[in-house]
């Protein structure tokens, strides 16, 4: 640690979009200390001119990844793939490791063979990581050195569902997803949807059936829900809205799903009900949340047919990537869990 006690951090893969945003919070918190930031494209640039909203905030310059020094904690921004090839190399340089990339969310093999479509290069390490979903896992994450950063949809989508899987109030396991994102959500570069992060385009479905991320919501609800997904890019840059259609038990009313609600997130630091009945802001909107940690949940019950629509909004690059990471690690550490999370968002 510094001087004064502050976790030193090597973030690799800064000049993404998830290091970048990572980068972005940590230089605002108040118990991390950014000593060095890796790039294999940008390397030798300073940071403001990769992200332009870091002027006159740091003047750090990117460097290879080979000339990564020792840290207390190693942030790793790097493409869904790379950071199991690497990871033996950066645990001998600092004693704790976040993941922001899909490689170590999975505790299963199998599973990850199924929806990643090749064998998990290392095996022996599923399982090591704490998932970062604070929510739901908050025991697990108490101490943990090694956490697994959770996908942006799968965030969005477990906090929408997991009030009714755990009070009960499915009659069906079989739960419609239908998740409207924001072009950042594919990372930086041009997105499946056909979007360019600066250049909006038309609204366009990119994975309609077999998201990956479905796997890490069946697993975070317990096998509760047979969910089944299709993201649609927006013409936004960020934030993702979640609309989930699932049947009820006879007889559930709204005050029974509102109680669900309350039992699962009353005391939550970073997820707000939204239940207003009355003016323009009745149900999550995810422009008031852009640059926020918040994740915002309602929903709407039709009592004649049973159906139930939960709806969640997010920013996908805090809530949904390196937001809910940093409050995963505050957590970790035994920190203030809003450290450094306190952003409020805008409006109009």
């Amino acid at each position: 640690m510094s001087a004064d006690g502050a976790l030193r951090v090597a973030i690799v893969g800064a000049s993404g979009y998830a290091g970048g945003e990572f980068l972005r919070l940590a230089l605002g918190h108040p118990r991390l200390e950014v000593v060095q930031v890796t790039s294999e494209r940008q390397a030798g640039l300073a940071v403001p001119l990769v992200h332009p909203n870091l002027r006159d905030v740091t003047r750090l310059r990117f460097t290879k990844l080979d000339d990564l020094e020792d840290a207390d904690l190693i942030v790793a921004g790097l493409p869904h793939g790379m950071l199991a090839g690497r990871i033996d190399d950066l645990l001998t340089r600092a004693p704790r490791l976040i993941d922001l990339s899909a490689d170590f969310r999975l505790r299963d093999a199998a599973t990850f063979e199924r929806w990643y479509g090749a064998p998990h290069p290392r095996r022996d390490l599923l399982g090591t990581f704490a998932y970062a979903l604070p929510e739901l896992f908050r025991d697990r994450l108490v101490g943990a050195t090694r956490i697994a950063g959770a996908g942006c949809i799968a965030t969005a989508t477990t906090l929408a569902l997991a009030p009714l899987v755990r009070g009960g109030l499915l009659a069906r396991r079989d739960v419609i997803v239908e998740a409207k994102i924001g072009s950042s959500a594919a990372g930086n570069a041009p997105t499946l949807a056909g979007h360019h992060p600066e250049r909006a385009g038309v609204v366009r479905t990119y994975q309609a059936t077999r998201h990956r991320h479905t796997a890490e919501v069946e697993a975070s609800l317990g096998g509760g829900a047979a969910v089944h997904i299709t993201a649609t890019a927006v013409e936004r840059v960020r934030g993702i809205l979640v609309t989930a259609h699932g049947w009820m038990s006879d007889g559930t009313s709204d005050r029974d799903v509102q109680a669900a609600l309350r039992d699962l997130y009353a005391d939550e630091p970073f997820v707000r009900i939204v239940a207003a009945r009355r003016g323009i802001h009745r149900v999550p909107d995810p422009k008031i949340l852009d640059g926020t940690n918040w994740c915002d949940v309602g929903f709407e019950l039709d009592p004649d047919s049973g159906r139930v629509v939960m709806m969640a909004a997010i920013d996908n690059l805090v809530k949904g990537t390196a937001g809910h990471a940093l409050q995963a690690l505050n957590v970790a550490m035994g920190w203030d869990e809003r450290a450094g999370l306190g952003f409020p968002g805008l409006h109009p």
